[in-house]
């Protein structure tokens, strides 16, 4: 069943998975367009494609939430008061105000003030935030549990950010904090079984908030995040398009990482 007001969609499944894209949008609000360089219009940071790529979830019978609305309109894997999540290294705001590259995203004087992060926080994040907490709890409600796959990914390297190249796939599990140690296992088993991606676990992305703040396993509730290299599916240079033959090669990994999300049981 597909559900949503304008700033995000619902797919309600029928296992205990739910899949969370949360910067796959792309649309920022005419009202808030002036104040951005024109360079934001290109939307350069969005997690591309991953609505399409992650489709195939649906036929699983997994639930899927997409935004509609642009990370630089507000940050939905950011806590609300705006903590950084990876103290000492640059980080990305609630309500962005740099590139990832690093330079203004607004123009001079126009990045928004404390009022207006709050209207976003109510307008944008609030929504998203709620229908996916409601999601898990019905999931947990029907199967005794709730499982998690939040869905992320970023160009390969990106100086401002972190050094070096990253791997191809970067598990999250707040080092073992945020799922059942055996559903970290089962994952991790998935990524080091095959050899067409480097892959870490816990490394430099650990999780974001969604991760972090709905991760609970003693409470029957299991999130990862898994943040990937866009040149695993993609070219990582506009107009950023997919590619067949990268998306092929990638399928199969997201779908035994899926797989083995739906197939772990909590207790078992």
């Amino acid at each position: 069943m597909q559900i949503g007001p304008p700033v995000f969609s619902l797919h309600r499944g029928t296992t205990p998975l739910l899949v969370s894209v949360p910067h796959a949008g792309t649309q920022i609000a005419a009202d808030l367009r002036a104040g951005f360089v024109p360079r934001a219009a290109l939307v350069e940071d969005t997690d591309w494609h991953l609505e399409r790529l992650y489709a195939f979830v649906k036929e699983l019978g997994a639930s899927l939430i997409v935004p509609r609305f642009s990370r630089y309109v507000i940050d939905l894997n950011r806590p609300a008061d705006n903590a950084p999540m990876y103290p000492g290294a640059n980080n990305t705001e609630l309500c962005p105000t740099r590139f990832f590259s690093g330079e203004a995203l607004y123009r001079e004087g126009a990045a928004p003030d404390a009022a207006q992060i709050a209207r976003r926080v109510e307008q944008y994040w609030q929504p998203y935030h709620t229908a996916l907490a409601l999601e898990l709890e019905r999931l947990k409600a029907r199967h005794g549990h709730a499982v998690l796959f939040d869905a992320h990914s970023i160009k390969s390297e990106l100086p401002w950010l972190f050094e070096g190249r990253l791997n191809d796939l970067n598990l999250g599990t707040v080092d073992g904090a945020s799922c059942a140690p055996e559903l970290r296992a089962a994952l991790r088993s998935v990524l080091e079984s095959q050899t067409r991606f480097t892959q870490v676990v816990d490394g430099r992305f650990k999780g974001g908030h969604i991760t972090r703040h709905y991760g609970r396993p003693q409470q029957g509730m299991h999130a990862v995040q898994l943040e990937m290299c866009w040149s695993c599916y993609m070219i990582e240079e506009p107009p950023w398009q997919l590619d067949a033959e990268r998306v092929a090669r990638l399928q199969p990994v997201l779908e035994s990482l899926l797989g083995a999300m739906l197939d772990w049981r909590q207790g078992a």
